[in-house]
């Protein structure tokens, strides 16, 4: 079964977590496009939606979807996005979509982040996939260094014409490779008090509540809480 379908399958299970009539979280990303075009589908009662991104929120818009500003929210029931990768705790890698500040800003409204992703993504100590960290682009390069020291190798991300991506915010983004992260948490705390960092794509304060994950066999529902 290819990739693109069990993404199109824990997409529509996630319907189940949606709060009729209330205001959900929305992330970022091709898991997420899915889920997306399921919940237009679904045509469930919805308040609105806070989305992480301008792609998420243009799509959102297609599908008839108020989408509110995180300002204007107080909380939500639940927050529902993807994963680059997802350990046995629930701690996750995100930001391959380059969303990853306004992800952790949403998933810090929610009380529930749901989690939805292919079986790919599951891995026994995160770092497999390249830790990204949004970045004030005048301390990329000092903060090189510091990843280097942590035996790290970080790069700047391009875009397709050799120019450095920016974020929605206007940022940069450094892709870190070669890091076992045995202990998320407290990485992600020494990395976030570095100055010049925005954000850091480790997800462990704001780790998952719950993970749909498909594989071949069906959907699985993991259970962090």
């Amino acid at each position: 079964m290819d990739q693109d379908t069990l993404k199109a399958r824990v997409a529509q299970a996630a319907l189940e977590y949606v709060p009729a009539h209330g205001i959900l979280g929305v992330g970022t990303g091709s898991t997420v496009n899915h889920f997306i075009a399921a919940l237009a589908q679904a045509a469930i009662p919805l308040q609105g939606a806070v989305s992480s991104s301008e792609a998420s929120t243009a799509l959102l818009r297609q599908a008839g979807i108020a989408v509110l500003e995180a300002s204007a929210v107080e909380r939500l029931q639940c927050y529902i996005d993807g994963a680059d990768e997802i350990d046995p705790q629930g701690c996750m890698i995100k930001g391959g979509g380059a969303a990853l500040t306004r992800e952790k800003i949403v998933a810090d409204l929610a009380e529930r982040f749901i989690c939805i992703a292919d079986a790919s993504k599951q891995v026994p100590v995160l770092g497999r996939f390249p830790l990204p960290v949004e970045v004030v682009p005048m301390a990329s390069t000092q903060l090189a260094r510091r990843f280097a020291a942590l035996g790290g190798q970080a790069s700047l991300r391009l875009r397709a014409d050799g120019q450095p991506l920016v974020t929605d915010n206007g940022m940069h983004i450094l892709d870190v490779r070669g890091l076992q992260i045995h202990q998320p948490l407290a990485l992600e705390q020494e990395i976030s008090a570095w100055p010049g960092v925005v954000t850091v794509g480790i997800f462990a304060r704001h780790k998952a509540s719950i993970c749909l994950l498909g594989a071949a066999d069906g959907v699985q529902t993991l259970r962090f809480d």
